[in-house]
């Protein structure tokens, strides 16, 4: 299972391999007091894609087109959470106070859709980029 929390909420047993997946270091937050196993910066979008959402609900559905198409590029730093998902829960790490329009929504989005692509369930398109157009064609 994939959980997303913010980095205040308090860590749980069930957490299981808990990662930051912000690009920058929450602002006022102590690294021992995360219970974090990895910040890995590398799946945070970048920094002019994080610039124009301005975490604006809005732009979600673009935001989401757009964060996934960098996320196929970065298929390396994507790895180690599909390993990770594959050998238990795995917790996502973010600071942005709006809880449902978020990168770790969206990268949860992505990932889980990676596990599905991965177990022969899905089929056809060449990248998540495709597989998350085609699901949203209908």
């Amino acid at each position: 299972m994939i959980l997303v929390k913010r980095v205040h909420d308090p860590a749980d047993t069930g957490d299981g391999r808990r990662f930051l997946v912000d690009r920058l270091w929450p602002r006022g937050m102590r690294k021992e007091a995360l219970l974090l196993d990895e910040w890995l910066k590398d799946v945070a979008p970048s920094a002019e894609l994080r610039t124009w959402f301005a975490h604006d609900p809005l732009k979600w559905d673009e935001f989401r087109r757009r964060y996934h198409a960098e996320l196929d590029a970065k298929q390396g730093a994507v790895q180690l959470l599909l390993t990770a998902a594959r050998n238990g829960n795995v917790t996502l790490l973010f600071s942005a106070h709006d809880v449902e329009h978020n990168n770790a929504v969206a990268l949860r989005e992505y990932v889980e859709a990676a596990r599905t692509r991965s177990a022969g369930l899905a089929s056809g398109p060449t990248s998540l980029h495709e597989l998350t157009n085609a699901s949203s064609r209908g």
